[in-house]
């Protein structure tokens, strides 16, 4: 690699805003702050709501008399 052309490269303590929750990773910055994480996304702890979608199904199918 040459000399004084790349940034420098650093352990980045990743924070996640909603929970709390810290782990370690490798980043040009020293701290990264996120929204979500994958302890408190709904997607990854199983308690995705789909009752929001079923709502709407029925709306549409109300709507053009589909029964």
């Amino acid at each position: 690699m040459k000399k004084n052309i790349h940034p420098k490269y650093y352990q980045a303590k990743v924070v996640c805003t909603s929970c709390g929750s810290e782990f370690l990773t490798g980043s040009t910055l020293k701290e990264i702050k996120v929204d979500t994480c994958s302890n408190c996304h709904p997607f990854y702890t199983g308690r995705q709501r789909f009752a929001q979608a079923q709502g709407r199904i029925e709306k549409f199918n109300k709507k053009y008399g589909i029964k």
